[in-house]
């Protein structure tokens, strides 16, 4: 187990963790949550022999092996397939330890060795490899394409299966989700789900906490408490402690009546949709939680819009895609779609159907292919994009952005524009005092996200294109997301991989994928059940292919390899009009000729797979002695002769396999 006590952790002169002790058990699947900074990556470090206490004692299994994901963008032109295997560090050993004994003529280490490898899952490592490869959204003609081929985003998913790949008994995850689409988030919670060692996540997103741990540590002031349970349980349970606390809680309670006053007006508003009801359950956690939302140091609103035009957007047979040498290339095509005032669209759809293309376009800015998309007159766009530095520039800092926007909206934006307006308004985003001047490029993502966040709100937009807003927001600020967009009176278009936000403040889907925008009926639980069986799908086709592609490989050949073995010289049909005027006798005698031609081109064949086939059984036989020798004790080097044998003949029954393909469809070809 691991025992933190009294451990005292600094990060410079700051102390992080005050004389705190916590136990963890084998097996336990934690969640780890605080605010940013209150020390959650300090105590990764501690974990992990980067960093060591300062006071107290930590005590962790030492013979416990442990994974992680690399934080660095791998710079390597190894094929993906490969650079995950080698996250297999306990393989790549025991290769490593077969070579020096084969060399050095070392019978009992070899012996030794290749039961290890037996035991390691030698013989499936690299199935085991590309189906985390596949899982986390990899396409299978990619599996053997350079690391260094794919976008950054794509690289870190590599990372993570370099680390699910490696054997463990503790898992540590920061932010996994990070980098994931919904797709690809459902099949990593099914994977963790099935992890029998001990796991300890960073994650701000609920639903993914709540789906794979079953207890939370929770930092704040220093301290580290446990509660058995996961996140929602733990939300509950800080409530009730906090309730209690009345000094407290009094003080919270104009932040309560607000917070219990839209809750109870959206309740009234929802209809009996499945999409509105899970909107209702979460505004009845919302409820259950209220003194611990209303504890955060962090919220924001949405001003007013000024107007809001009916319909917002008209779509019209609109294609949705890109410019590519200067040819349009559609993702989206046939679309045809409103927008009303109010609305709450959630956006699904798998990596690369064409979310954030709809969205782009929709932001203006990306152009449209063909048909219209007709704005509303008075419509005022709000665009968070998914990387945020498309809509900031890192040499600025926010005080700057803030001026820059007041110039381009001009007298129209209505809103104060003195330097020490803009200096207030960003100070209720959390930009106070230096930060006002700090570079934007030196932020972390949650800054930079916050600082999109307040462009949008000043210019009082009427319509939200919010494109994966949370990926760098902690859960109080993703908390405070999602009541402001709850009382927001324009329009929300949301697409994002936390499915608790989506809960909270869509009513309605829309499924993007096969070149459509169509509405979705079901809530996300359907939606989920539907990725899990589209994945399934898509492994089925992806296998089916290959084996296709493989029969028509062996096919080709098929034509030349069959003629090569005719020593009979070959008798043409006559032509049809010829046939008719032949006898019957004569019929009879070509019919013969061909059936003898026949026979010559595939006895040759026959017999070859005849002989295979006898191969294949002696072998199978040898293979089931050496290893009922090898289960009883054995001088070392007959253990090690023994292992030679097994891999030899395990190797030639893999070559002897290939060829019966091979030698099948000949015979398939010649009939």
């Amino acid at each position: 187990m691991i025992n933190l006590k009294n451990v005292t952790l600094r990060r410079g002169t700051k102390v992080l963790l005050d004389q705190t002790s916590v136990t963890l058990n084998p097996g336990e699947k934690v969640g780890l949550v605080g605010r940013n900074g209150a020390g959650k990556s300090t105590l990764f470090a501690l974990f992990n022999g980067t960093l060591h206490e300062d006071g107290g004692d930590f005590d962790m299994p030492k013979a416990w092996r442990m994974a992680q994901v690399a934080q660095n963008m791998p710079e390597t032109d190894q094929p993906a397939s490969e650079f995950v295997l080698e996250g297999d560090t306990r393989l790549a050993e025991l290769r490593q330890r077969l070579v020096a004994a084969e060399e050095s003529g070392d019978g009992m280490e070899m012996a030794h060795v290749y039961t290890d490898l037996a035991d390691a899952g030698d013989h499936d490592a690299l199935p085991r490899a590309e189906a985390l490869i596949l899982g986390l959204g990899f396409r299978v003609d990619e599996l053997n394409n350079p690391v260094n081929s794919f976008s950054g985003g794509w690289r870190m998913r590599l990372q993570l299966a370099r680390a699910l790949m490696c054997p463990s008994d503790i898992l540590l995850l920061d932010e996994p989700t990070n980098h994931l689409d919904l797709d690809a988030l459902v099949w990593l919670e099914a994977w963790l789900q099935r992890y029998a060692g001990t796991m300890i996540v960073i994650s701000h997103d609920r639903e993914f906490l709540d789906a794979v741990t079953n207890v939370t540590l929770h930092i704040d002031h220093a301290k580290l408490t446990r509660y058995g349970g996961n996140y929602s349980a733990f939300e509950i349970l800080r409530a009730q402690q906090m309730e209690l606390q009345q000094a407290s809680f009094a003080k919270q309670q104009d932040k309560i009546a607000h917070l219990q006053k839209f809750i109870n007006r959206f309740k009234a508003q929802a209809s009996k949709a499945k999409q509105a009801q899970s909107r209702v359950k979460a505004l009845e956690r919302m409820e259950k939680v209220a003194p611990l939302l209303a504890e955060a140091e962090f919220t924001f609103g949405f001003k007013e819009p000024n107007n809001l035009p009916n319909p917002m957007l008209a779509i019209s047979d609109a294609s949705f895609g890109y410019i590519v040498d200067e040819e349009p290339k559609a993702i989206l095509q046939g679309v045809s779609k409103s927008v009303l005032a109010g609305q709450r669209i959630g956006i699904l759809g798998a990596n690369g159907q064409g979310k954030s293309t709809l969205v782009k376009t929709i932001a203006r800015t990306m152009p449209l292919l063909a048909g219209t998309l007709t704005e509303g007159k008075g419509l005022n766009i709000g665009y968070f994009a998914q990387q945020e530095l498309d809509v900031l520039h890192p040499q600025d800092n926010p005080l700057e952005h803030m001026i820059r926007l007041a110039k381009e909206l001009g007298p129209n934006s209505g809103e104060p524009s003195r330097e020490q307006d803009f200096r207030n308004y960003l100070g209720t985003f959390n930009f106070s005092g230096d930060m006002v001047k700090q570079a934007v490029g030196t932020m972390s993502g949650g800054e930079k996200a916050r600082l999109v966040l307040a462009m949008i709100v000043w210019q009082r937009p009427n319509l939200l294109l919010l494109d994966e807003p949370t990926n760098h927001l902690d859960l109080a600020t993703r908390e405070a997301l999602s009541m402001a967009l709850n009382e927001f009176e324009g329009t929300v278009m949301l697409v994002s991989h936390d499915r608790a936000l989506l809960r909270a403040v869509c009513d309605e889907f829309w499924m993007v994928g096969r070149g459509k925008v169509e509405p979705f009926d079901g809530d996300l639980d359907d939606y989920q059940r539907y990725l899990l069986d589209e994945s399934k799908r898509l492994r089925e086709e992806a296998k089916n292919s290959a084996r296709d592609a493989a029969s028509s490989a062996s096919a080709v050949p098929a034509a030349v390899a069959v003629a090569a073995p005719v020593a009979a010289p070959v008798v043409a049909a006559p032509a049809p009009a010829a046939q008719a005027a032949l006898s019957t006798a004569e019929q009879r005698k070509l019919d013969a000729q061909r059936r003898q031609q026949l026979a010559a081109q595939t006895r040759p064949l026959k017999k070859e797979l005849e002989q295979n086939e006898q191969r294949m059984g002696v072998i199978e036989q040898e293979k089931t002695a050496l290893e009922a020798q090898l289960s009883n004790p054995l001088p070392p080097t007959e253990i090690a002769e023994a292992g030679r044998r097994l891999k030899a003949l395990t190797d030639e029954v893999a070559s002897l396999e290939e060829r019966w393909l091979e030698l099948t469809a000949l015979l398939e070809a010649a009939a």
